[in-house]
């Protein structure tokens, strides 16, 4: 996504008229995300808060003062339909200005958010409606029009492209406590059973707080927002955090290579917040333009890297990197200041690369269940080989470690979330003793580093950040002439691969007298209609019977014991 690179040739820099930077607002002295960001649209008034870009043109703008305006019908209608203290609001909206002011106005009247991924089915989404019950849905046309009739029962569902047709208006703020749920997060449950994490003010503000004391946002600052703001990352450091100090937030509706190039550069952001997948399309363009050039430019940018990185090996210098490699950070707009990245495994050498050249890639790892993130790099010095340090108030503890000490990684603090919603026995599975069971396999260094190595749960987490389960996946198999079938991750039944080497696996047992390839194929036609991340890649064909419970539930761990116990990844075929 780098364009007009031209090296050695200086680009000058463009001279702005900069606000100096002022401090971020200190979680600790609220009680509740609703009455934080109310303080701050009035703190930072005259500041901008939102900008909307759509292809390479700017459709919105908003200061923080017209934030608060443009959100207070939106809170008057939602008490107007009886909305209050505890009710839940449903927001299912693609990235945009509307989906922070439509969360802040259900905030400002006390209800509980309820984040819903845009990119689900709608009959994934109607299924995660009707588990939380929400009493509004603020929701995109467009999305809106792909439930069937009766498909979506909410007493008040309110289009966001409505929001600027409701008549002007206050409405009665209603404050929260910190213990008061403030979301209802759901990391699965599209297709099996439902897990909607409730988060607490308390976990958000002692998550903002542990952020900003490492990475505060301020005036100045512009945040980048690509990721869908219902993802656990986005929410925090593409909503609550920016906003807190004082920065501006950027949304674009498409993100086509040459329409994020242009909003970097027109919009000169500072910060962002990526997955690998997107990670990975950086380098990638980074390198066609490289290659373009003539051997001598490539030695010359190696040159100037290596002598960067012998500068910035205690900290960042973001203006030392700018004068160095300028036209490098030119193509990424010419003040991105860092990459948030996280989701899934961060491959080593590329966040190296992204350092050396000056772009620091904050690597963080985290669980919806622990509010975002539970460990961070610090950048103090820069490390790419682990996923950091607990941040402020996270214990981390490493669970039965082997000769090599590895184990589970147990979360403990403040952040880790009440429980999940109307599912006490499998939030009494996952909590034990205060400590949060995470199903990744770690070990921690002399220095409190954090190591991932594998996963011990039934999961993958794909290159774009998707956590995908696969008790989920197995009922677009429901139908294809098999005597048992189940989806297994493969790095549970071998927890030595690294944690990109995930894939979906789907075991069946055939009938006796059946047709094993036309097994095959009904099985690759019904994985064929699924989403591509969440396709299996591998088939094991089993002639055991899989172990069951008295109730007849399928014992998954003892299953897995046994295909690690008696099959070799050969076997494994292509699905």
């Amino acid at each position: 996504m780098i364009e007009g690179l031209r090296l050695p040739v200086p680009i000058p820099r463009r001279r702005e008229r900069r606000t100096p930077p002022a401090a971020t607002i200190d979680p600790r002295r609220y009680g509740s995300l609703g009455e934080l960001l109310r303080d701050a649209l009035v703190q930072f008034k005259t500041s901008t808060a939102l900008v909307e870009v759509t292809r390479k043109r700017e459709t919105d703008r908003y200061t923080y003062l017209d934030f608060q305006r443009a959100a207070m019908p939106v809170a008057r209608r939602l008490e107007q339909a009886g909305v209050g203290a505890g009710d839940r609001v449903a927001v299912l909206m693609s990235n945009q200005p509307r989906w922070l002011i439509g969360a802040y106005a259900a905030m400002y009247r006390g209800a509980v958010l309820v984040p819903l991924d845009y990119k689900l089915t709608a009959d994934e989404q109607a299924a995660l409606l009707a588990h939380a019950k929400p009493k509004a849905l603020l929701v995109e046309e467009g999305l809106l029009r792909r439930f069937g009739p009766g498909q979506v029962e909410v007493p008040l569902v309110l289009a966001a492209e409505r929001f600027d047709e409701l008549p002007a208006g206050d409405a009665t703020y209603v404050p929260r406590k910190r213990e008061d749920v403030a979301s209802i997060v759901y990391s699965s449950g599209t297709g099996g059973r439902p897990k909607g994490c409730m988060l607490t003010h308390d976990a958000y503000l002692e998550q903002l707080r542990g952020l900003v004391e490492l990475f505060p946002l301020v005036q100045g600052d512009r945040y980048f927002s690509v990721l869908p703001t219902n993802h656990a990352i986005d929410f925090m450091v593409g909503f609550v955090g920016p906003l807190t100090g004082g920065a501006t937030v950027v949304h674009q509706r498409t993100l086509r290579p040459e329409f994020v190039r242009w909003t970097m550069k027109q919009h000169r952001i500072t910060h962002m917040a990526v997955v690998p997948l997107l990670l990975e399309a950086f380098e990638r363009n980074l390198e066609e333009k490289l290659d373009a050039e003539p051997p001598t430019v490539r030695a010359f940018v190696e040159a100037l890297s290596a002598v960067n990185e012998a500068l910035t090996q205690r900290r960042p210098r973001h203006a030392l990197s700018r004068r160095l490699l300028g036209p490098v950070h030119e193509a990424f707009g010419g003040e991105l200041k860092m990459l948030f990245c996280g989701g899934a495994f961060v491959d080593r050498r590329r966040a190296e690369l992204f350092y050396r050249l000056g772009i620091p890639v904050v690597i963080g790892y985290g669980l919806t269940e622990a509010c975002t993130v539970a460990t961070v790099n610090d950048l103090s010095p820069f490390r790419a080989d682990s996923v950091g340090r607990a941040v402020s108030g996270v214990e981390i503890r490493i669970d039965a470690p082997n000769a090599d000490g590895i184990g589970e990684v147990l979360i403990r603090g403040r952040t880790v979330m009440a429980g999940y919603l109307d599912d006490p026995e499998l939030t009494a599975e996952t909590i034990r003793d205060g400590w949060l069971h995470t199903g990744d396999l770690g070990w921690l260094d002399a220095s409190g580093h954090l190591h991932l190595v594998g996963r011990a749960k039934n999961m993958i987490v794909t290159a774009g950040g998707k956590n995908v389960y696969p008790e989920d996946v197995e009922a677009a198999f429901e139908g294809v002439a098999c005597e048992e079938l189940v989806v297994v991750a493969s790095n549970y039944l071998w927890p030595d691969e690294r944690p990109d080497e995930g894939r979906l696996l789907v075991v069946a047992r055939p009938k006796e007298d059946g047709d094993a390839d036309a097994l095959r194929g009904a099985l690759a036609a019904k994985n064929q209609s699924l989403a591509d991340y969440k396709r299996a890649r591998g088939l094991v064909l089993w002639e055991r019977a899989f172990p069951r419970t008295a109730s007849m539930k399928i014992k998954r761990q003892d299953l897995a014991e046994e295909l690690r116990a008696s099959l070799d990844r050969g076997q494994v075929e292509a699905l």
